[in-house]
């Protein structure tokens, strides 16, 4: 159980360092388009919308509809 204890201690310590706190000059760099999660917001909306279609229920991504993809 020593042994335990100061790992943890460690690996909580290490963890923290990982926290650390943008500057408004540095949010123009996160801003970037090669930091978005979907780099083509078009083609992430067109298959969206087709797994919504595919999956004939409604909810989760908006809107109602059936499987046919008329919605």
């Amino acid at each position: 159980m020593k042994l335990f204890s100061p790992f943890l201690l460690m690996i909580f310590a290490l963890s923290l360092t990982a926290c650390s706190e943008v500057l408004p000059r540095q949010r123009g760099n996160l801003a970037l388009p090669q930091m978005a999660f979907t780099p083509d917001a078009l083609e992430f909306g067109l298959r969206q919308h087709t797994a919504f279609s595919k999956e004939a229920a409604s909810g989760g991504y908006g809107g109602g509809g059936g499987g046919c993809g008329c919605n």
